[in-house]
């Protein structure tokens, strides 16, 4: 790849310094169950992640996000907390969890944990104690409520997972509600007791050497006070799950919610550049509320843009331009292309198209998250029907809507269950030939390789991690844009179609092409306009 004997000292720029890690870096999302087993039991561990290290940071990101792997009756696996200061056995224990965050350290590499504050389990040791009497001190760490006039229960709010959100306690004689499932009921944050224990939580595991939170359904954490019925839906189609049918305008987003995460971001402030991340699934006028006044919400509140979207270059192009408008003065951008409960990128845009998104991902302005595997361009697996595990799709009794496929196990080579456990694999791993990291890792024209290509030319270039954000064409399928730092400029240009094109930016470039999903084109002028093959992405180096 091209490059000059100033690249590193880019990468140590005063400039880069300016800014926070998370900030310059790459995020690594693993689902710990399916990365890497080193016990035979074929689900993923801690030990496991700790054995890929070597991976991660040949690859170049810079800060590995783990989803939850707290004590659990994994009815949810795992996002079901019975204990929020422990770690399930399944997955080892807190000195594993100790010894992979230092060894991640020293590696340079940043620990990201799951907070999932919103709901517990119903085994957590506060949900008995709230559960058992109406006259329990914890009663109200909780939501619980009277019946209706009619025994119904309270409104009519409905849960992701299927059915109504309230469940009838026959001891107590009130609902209790639950987004989740039935084994996930709602804390109440309503209540400062439940504020200071969670934020304690936080506490712990800053003070373990974590270096930041994903928070797991943020905008749901407050509901409306005076519980009204949600409206319905007037866009509802059959192709969505129950619980679209009503808009969740009293369920989620309410205005308190905004003093909760100010309350979480003032403890992470309390520590070193720490991150707070928050899951937000929410238009992005309303989204951008959550980086809070002045800095007092979420650094990085996920902008799912990329995996909500069509795979179309006019909508990506104006859904760009409108984040970029819709920022508050010092909000940090973010993009994520995929994650465990969306269908991943290489099976939603095709494998060609799944390489000019990784061109997309790596260069836009913001913080990039990877989600595992996506690096060598894994699909989703496919999962029989008798074998679903998704409590989604079971409780729903309809195996479209299971998030199994994407979070079948990663495929690291090409022996039985594809390196990834001696034992029998909680999800069959499955594997097209060609799809490992062992088959990838040599192979120049890889996908693996353009990823390593991609990372590489960003820790190099200020420009990329950091560099001002400026759109430069859109012609049919393709589009083109600039990212600018202390006067060195690259322009970025995707064909997002099957057909070649030419796009004609509003000056004519001047440059070289520094990495690309065709590698033999990089190193190669581009005088004028640009020429793009089919399923193409470029970076061009423009001259000064």
């Amino acid at each position: 790849m091209p490059s000059s004997e100033g690249d590193d000292e880019r990468m140590t720029s005063d400039s880069t310094k300016d800014h926070l890690w998370w900030q310059s870096g790459v995020v690594y999302q693993i689902y710990p169950r399916s990365f890497q087993d080193t016990t035979g039991d074929g689900v993923g561990d801690l030990e496991g992640i700790r054995s890929r290290l070597d991976h991660l940071e040949w690859l170049g990101v810079d800060a590995v996000w783990i989803s939850p792997v707290y004590p659990s009756p994994m009815a949810d696996f795992g996002y079901d907390v019975a204990d929020y200061t422990g770690i399930d056995p399944l997955f080892g224990t807190l000195e594993d969890l100790d010894r992979l965050v230092e060894e991640a350290h020293d590696r340079g590499l940043k620990v990201i944990m799951d907070l999932v504050p919103n709901h517990s389990s119903s085994e957590h040791p506060w949900f008995k104690e709230s559960r058992s009497s109406r006259d329990s001190p914890k009663r109200d760490w909780y939501i619980w409520e009277d019946p209706g006039p009619d025994g119904e229960p309270p409104n009519n709010w409905l849960s992701v997972f299927g059915g109504p959100a309230w469940e009838w306690d026959e001891k107590t004689e009130q609902y209790y509600y639950h987004a989740f499932l039935v084994e996930q009921p709602d804390l109440n944050w309503r209540n400062p007791e439940v504020q200071e224990a969670m934020l304690d939580v936080i506490r712990f595991w800053l003070d373990r050497g974590v270096d930041g939170f994903r928070v797991d359904v943020m905008w749901h954490m407050i509901k409306d006070d005076q519980l009204r019925d949600n409206p319905p839906n007037p866009d509802y189609s059959d192709d969505q799950t129950p619980y679209n049918k009503l808009l969740p305008v009293y369920s989620t987003d309410q205005p308190e919610v905004h003093d909760i995460v100010a309350m979480m971001r003032d403890v992470v402030d309390e520590y070193d550049e720490r991150l707070l991340i928050g899951e937000i699934y929410l238009p992005i006028g309303k989204l951008v509320a959550y980086y809070g006044e002045d800095g007092s919400g979420a650094h990085l509140p996920f902008n799912f843009q990329l995996v909500e979207l069509p795979w179309d270059s006019g909508e990506i192009y104006a859904a760009v331009t409108e984040y970029e408008a819709a920022l508050p003065p010092g909000g940090w951008p973010n993009w994520v292309l995929g994650n465990h409960d969306k269908s991943r990128i290489a099976s939603r845009v095709g494998p060609a198209q799944a390489r000019v998104s990784a061109v997309l991902l790596l260069t836009l302005r913001g913080t990039p998250t990877l989600y595992f595997g996506d690096e060598i361009g894994m699909p989703d697996g496919d999962v029989p029907e008798d074998q679903i595990q998704d409590p989604q799709a079971l409780n729903l009794d309809d195996p479209s809507f299971s998030r199994d496929p994407q979070r079948t196990p990663m495929r690291w080579d090409d022996s039985e269950h594809a390196g990834f456990t001696t034992g029998e694999p909680w999800l069959p791993v499955g594997g097209d030939a060609g799809v490992t990291v062992e088959a990838q890792r040599d192979d120049p024209d890889s996908m693996l390789a353009l990823h390593r290509r991609l990372l590489d030319l960003r820790r190099r270039e200020p420009a990329l991690q950091i560099g001002d954000y400026a759109p430069a064409g859109i012609e049919g399928d393709a589009f083109a844009f600039i990212r600018e730092h202390e006067g060195r400029r690259f322009l970025t240009a995707l064909n997002l179609g099957d057909a070649p094109v030419t796009l004609e930016p509003d000056r004519p470039v001047r440059g070289t092409v520094q990495v690309g999903t065709d590698r033999p084109r990089e190193g190669d002028e581009v005088r004028g306009k640009i020429d793009l093959a089919a399923d193409e992405g470029i970076v061009i180096l423009l001259e000064e």
